[in-house]
């Protein structure tokens, strides 16, 4: 037995590469991230691929390992080259995403070191780090210092653990489901009607509260069906606010529904996943005035605060609530069972085994200060209201002028119908590759979405957008 033992030790050891296989491993994909910093990363930001991608299914898993040379190259062609490059300073669609380098160095020391930062007893400085990092954000909304929440993946995962939260607090039932009513508008992120599914409400009705023609919730209509739902037997649950719309960046009234909200003991959440962390900025915070008046709120540090992708956070008014809905214990457990000087984030997520995500936003806030982030957005937001100035001067319809950094146009021809001309505009745009726009459709009209939020978007690729835009119209 020991001789199978020693063979198979001999193997497995490969796990461990030794000091000179590391550095030639380090210096390639270093090498690699630094050609894609300076140089790969301002080529075009969509490439047409007729691939795909495809190419990733011809380096098959196998028993003996590549050279990372072959690894690499085919990385870059199937998966860093076709279709959406993130990273470009051209990207305006969607809502695009961040990936400042240091999140890159959070990310390298949490992989290596391996910290499980689930359980206080586990990693008592990381649990702080992470829960610091909550309060920093419970802060900047206005929250009490009895507020927490969690760091998640997402928004998506932070509305699920929100309405999840909001169910139990309120003491919902099974057979209270059909009865609860669940207010928002339409503009509202799809991710919460699939974690109200996801949640178990599935079931509950949905009134989608008229809005004004700036695309933001009338408040007045939302007190009206409150009382009608009341009247009827029905029982009012929870309301739903935005701060920041996908499709347009619209900011509700977030005072006057948290004041029915409050009036009418219904839980109040706010989506703030992309436009929250605009807050950072003095002169725009006003813009928000009635968010602390929420129970909760979602909230992505890979948006506005610009880390790569896979960082969300939820915001919890009354911790206990939380508390309440997540933990579990278990005997195998017995050995972490202490009095922890701060709340794991196991007892405070559906997350038990989790990535030590905090270590990425931590590390780039000592490392960079606020300052450059809040410039960053405030940057966007100028961007943004310059570009929406810049293109009723080519001819361009356009929607509500920009609460942050998203506006909608579109083109509207003389003879053409003007939904299929701008598609064809969205297409043209992808053609070129330079930059990128994603669209919408709100009551039957297609738009053209350009939304401003990657860190590495300045006046140079706006007035680029502008020229490709103007050249595509004359």
């Amino acid at each position: 037995m020991k001789k199978s033992i020693m063979e198979l030790e001999d193997i497995s050891r490969k796990l461990e590469p030794v000091n000179n296989k590391r550095a030639h491993w380090n210096t390639s994909v270093q090498k690699y991230a630094d050609n894609f910093l300076d140089e790969f990363n301002q080529n075009n930001t969509f490439v047409v691929s007729e691939n795909m991608g495809k190419g990733i299914l011809d380096l098959s898993i196998e028993d003996e390992g590549k050279p990372i040379e072959e690894v690499l190259q085919c990385l870059k062609e199937n998966v860093d080259t076709p279709n959406i490059n993130p990273a470009s300073g051209g990207h305006f669609g969607y809502i695009p995403g961040g990936g400042v380098f240091t999140t890159a160095l959070g990310d390298y020391l949490a992989a290596i070191t391996n910290r499980y930062a689930g359980i206080f007893f586990a990693c008592p400085g990381g649990v702080r780090m992470e829960n610091m990092l909550l309060r920093w954000m419970c802060k900047m909304v206005g929250y009490p210092v009895t507020a927490l929440g969690n760091l998640t993946s997402g928004g998506s995962i932070a509305n699920l653990s929100a309405i999840t939260t909001a169910r139990d607090a309120k003491g919902i039932k099974a057979k209270d489901v059909d009865r609860c009513v669940i207010y928002m508008t339409k503009q509202l992120h799809h991710c919460v009607q699939k974690s109200l599914r996801v949640a178990g409400m599935k079931e509950s009705i949905v009134r989608y509260i008229p809005m004004d023609s700036s695309f933001k919730m009338i408040p007045e209509k939302l007190n009206i069906q409150i009382e009608q739902d009341k009247a009827n037997g029905l029982l009012p649950f929870m309301v739903f606010g935005s701060a920041g719309t996908t499709d347009t960046g619209a900011i509700d009234p977030l005072k006057k529904i948290g004041g029915i909200a409050k009036e009418n003991k219904l839980w109040f959440h706010v989506d703030a996943a992309y436009g929250g962390f605009f807050m950072l900025s003095n002169r725009i915070k006003p813009a928000f005035k009635g968010i602390e008046l929420s129970d909760s709120i979602a909230i992505d540090p890979h948006k506005g605060l610009f880390l790569s992708y896979g960082i969300g956070a939820v915001l919890i008014k009354d911790t206990d609530a939380l508390y309440q809905t997540h933990h579990y214990t278990a005997n195998y457990m017995q050995d972490a069972f202490n009095l922890d000087e701060d709340p794991s984030p196991a007892d405070l997520s559906p997350e038990l085994t989790k990535h030590f995500r905090g270590l990425r936003m931590w590390i780039s806030l000592q490392l960079l200060g606020v300052a450059p982030f809040r410039a960053a957005l405030e940057e966007k937001i100028l961007l943004c209201q310059y570009f929406y100035e810049e293109i009723q001067k080519l001819g361009f319809e356009v929607g509500p002028e920009p609460d942050l950094s998203i506006a909608i146009f579109r083109y509207v021809p003389k003879t053409e119908d003007a939904n299929a001309y701008n598609l064809k505009l969205v297409k043209q745009i992808m053609q070129d590759g330079r930059i990128f726009l994603s669209s919408t459709t709100i009551d039957g009209a297609y738009w053209i979405r350009f939304a401003v939020l990657s860190f590495r978007t300045h006046l140079k690729q706006v007035d680029l957008a502008l020229q490709l835009l103007g050249n595509l119209v004359k």
